[in-house]
């Protein structure tokens, strides 16, 4: 048998999770000794542990129907914590007005961190106001951004 991919894994889970109004961020399986699959989940307003376990009960035994590696492996439904990083279009477009941090891969203008607010983004590129000025970073730049964790 030919395990699925992450992506097959993801589109067969999406139906459970819109049943509960939440979304799939990222599955993830990690082979070792103890296999590990990990599906990240949120919603507005952020998951907490009664979402994750509701969620991990009701895919349970569809992933066990599904056999998606073929073998024994333990499942965890996490949230994808507070400095996740945008991986959707979405992820991005629910972010615009908010304060991001971005890291890039090498220095623009003399820096490889940037703090700002995300202004603008399309499928290229991100804008983001940093001391009120605009700075546009093309994505295939960026190595990470995040909503900034303000306290």
């Amino acid at each position: 048998m030919k395990a699925k991919s992450n992506q097959e894994i993801l589109e067969f889970l999406k139906p459970y999770a819109n049943s509960l109004n939440l979304e799939i961020v990222e599955v993830e399986f990690k082979t070792s000794k103890n296999p590990q699959l990990t599906v990240y989940i949120d919603k507005d307003g952020g998951v907490d542990l009664n979402s994750c376990e509701e969620f991990h009960n009701l895919i349970n035994e569809p992933l066990d129907v599904l056999d998606p590696y073929g073998g024994a492996y333990t499942l965890n439904v996490s949230s994808p914590g507070l400095d996740r990083p945008f991986k959707t279009e979405r992820d991005f477009l629910k972010r615009i007005g908010k304060m991001v941090e971005v890291k890039l891969y090498a220095p623009i203008r003399g820096k490889k961190e940037f703090e700002g607010v995300l202004k603008e983004y399309n499928v290229t590129t991100v804008k983001i106001e940093v001391n009120g000025e605009d700075v546009v970073l093309e994505l295939s730049k960026i190595a990470k951004i995040c909503e900034a964790i303000i306290f």
